[in-house]
């Protein structure tokens, strides 16, 4: 069923009147973490995507720079058909229903990831941040991502308060690690419910209208430690490996391989702890319960980097004896 609601008779009417289609299906496609949503429209000689974008939440304008941008470096992009800008609608290229998600498993993954590996180093490798126009993942936005977890998570779900200390401690640690990295074109959401599963020129890339010119391990650490599915870290640290081999043999890195762990791991942590309060804010805010599902496995991942890191000792023990009580309340 389709929702009915002004912003879908919206939608119809400049499909049919303007556009001059005639549309013979239409049901919601999915939605994501944002005030977007997606549609899946056919016609009697095509299907394609309409991407409903309220003016006064979401700008599309980015969302068109960059699919430029991206098809410039040879990244497989939606094609954009139509846009209304006034109504916040754009017609697009249907990739279909499967994203990585729904094909990984240990059967499929060698392949799939390898196909993502290859998209990600031709966004690195092919798109010159110099003519970009792309903003910076600079220190201030680097601070706001990491309130979102202060602010939601602990302090919104869990009614927590971490120590002044021990938290600029780890934004400091995080905002050093990340401006000290060689800087690229980052998607920023490289995961894989964003990587659709295509049958030619695979994956076909979507979601990518937050891209900055930021850390060259964002969209790498944002692959392999996924907040959707995790792999054994001996599997992930192969992949991460053969990647750093490929950046150094292009000459985007000059580090040990050490380094270049380090500034993963970090690159990670940072990642997790924001998608962590955006989760909680999904919940708490926008009534999307279904991320809090997300929480106990990305929880983890910052616990295990933490662990590993002296530096960090003193944000694992609040983690440990405050953060993971109040969360195991919160999911009974």
């Amino acid at each position: 069923m389709m929702p009915e609601d002004l912003r879908t008779i919206s939608m119809f009417d400049w499909l049919e009147n303007d556009l001059l289609l005639t549309i013979t299906a239409c049901a919601p496609a999915s939605s994501d973490a944002s005030f977007r949503r997606y549609f899946r429209v056919c016609t009697p000689e095509q299907q394609f995507i309409v991407m409903d974008a309220p003016p006064d939440k979401e700008n599309i304008e980015p969302f068109i720079r960059i699919a430029k941008l991206l098809t410039q470096s040879q990244i497989n992009v939606p094609s954009i058909f139509q846009q209304n800008l006034t109504d916040g609608f754009l017609l697009l290229e249907d990739f279909g229903s499967q994203c990585f998600l729904d094909q990984l498993n240990e059967a499929t993954a060698a392949d799939l990831y390898q196909t993502a590996f290859d998209s990600l180093f031709k966004l690195q490798t092919q798109t010159s941040i110099q003519n970009s126009g792309l903003p910076s993942y600079d220190e201030p936005l680097l601070h706001r991502e990491l309130a979102i977890f202060d602010e939601w998570f602990l302090g919104q779900l869990l009614d927590i308060q971490i120590p002044a200390a021990v938290w600029e401690t780890v934004r400091a640690l995080l905002t050093t690690s990340a401006l000290e990295q060689p800087s690229t074109c980052v998607h920023r959401d490289y995961h894989s419910r964003n990587l659709m599963v295509l049958d030619s020129d695979s994956p076909g890339v979507i979601d990518f209208q937050d891209a900055v010119i930021g850390p060259i391990t964002y969209d790498l650490a944002s692959l392999l430690r996924d907040c959707y599915i995790a792999w054994p870290e001996q599997q992930v640290e192969q992949w991460r490996f053969n990647y750093f081999e490929r950046l150094q043999q292009a000459g985007l890195i000059d580090c040990s391989p050490a380094q270049f762990k380090r500034w993963f791991d970090l690159m990670g942590l940072q990642r997790h702890l924001k998608a962590i309060g955006i989760f909680s804010r999904l919940h708490l805010r926008d009534g999307k319960s279904n991320y809090l599902g997300d929480i106990p496995r990305t929880l983890n991942y910052v616990t295990t980097v933490c662990a590993a890191y002296p530096e960090l000792a003193g944000f694992n023990g609040f983690l440990r004896e405050q953060v993971l009580p109040a969360l195991s309340v919160v999911e009974a």
